[in-house]
């Protein structure tokens, strides 16, 4: 579904992707899919859940510097890497499919398709990133916390896995801290203004937005960097 907003992919495309997803495996919650210094050999897909990239720093602060959901990849190319530089991991807990080198290399061979929807889906990542870089940077933490939960609803929308105005949030308000870069006793004071505002509904690990535009106003929130409409003009793939 995801890769769909990358390319025009044929029933056959959409079979391959089929085959080598077929077989996912669970990770618990608090474990790492890989860590840091790690020589990376496979390429993880995410099939259900939510994952993370972070970093540990030396005196035990963590940072978190992404969210993975369903349809993402952890680096697609990670392997060609000699170790990683960051870790990867679920303090949920996830299923992922662990593909090989060697399939990602026939499929960018031999799938003009499916290698124009990966390539689209890199560049949707890096576009993900700078925005990340530009809320921590730019935007306050209340205005930060509503962005990411616009792109949170948009991007499991996307892979079918949140309704119109709500998904499954088993984030922790110490996850939150770790992502925004601000203390815990912070998060908990922007999320009850966000409440009090009726901008966020928040309880039993689910999170329900009553009015996206509203949401979406607030927390400037223009979803064209995830990359969601395909441009079709000059694809050959298809």
């Amino acid at each position: 579904m995801k890769l769909e907003h990358g390319a025009r992919l044929t029933d056959a495309d959409r079979d391959i992707l089929q085959d080598i997803s077929s077989q996912p495996r669970r990770v618990e919650a608090t474990r790492d899919i890989i860590s840091e210094g790690a020589r990376p050999e496979n390429v993880h897909l995410v099939m259900e859940g939510l994952a993370c990239r972070y970093k540990l720093l030396p005196n035990g602060q963590r940072q978190i510097m992404a969210f993975l959901v369903p349809g993402d990849f952890c680096d697609l190319h990670v392997a060609i890497l000699g170790e990683m530089d960051h870790s990867i991991g679920t303090p949920w807990g996830c299923s992922i499919v662990e593909i090989a080198r060697a399939t990602v290399d026939e499929l960018t061979v031999h799938h003009p398709r499916i290698t124009r929807a990966l390539w689209w889906a890199t560049l949707a990542d890096e576009g993900t990133l700078r925005e990340w870089l530009v809320n921590m940077g730019q935007r306050e933490a209340d205005k930060q916390m509503a962005h990411l939960f616009c792109e949170l609803l948009v991007r499991l929308q996307t892979v079918g896995c949140a309704s119109e105005d709500s998904f499954e949030f088993p984030i922790s308000q110490l996850d939150l801290a770790d992502t925004l870069g601000i203390s815990t006793v912070h998060v908990n004071r922007v999320a009850q203004e966000l409440r009090s505002e009726g901008l966020i509904i928040w309880r039993s690990k689910r999170l329900r937005i009553p009015d996206l535009a509203r949401l979406k106003a607030f927390a400037e929130f223009d979803p064209k960097y995830l990359h969601l409409k395909r441009r079709e003009n000059g694809d050959n793939s298809h």
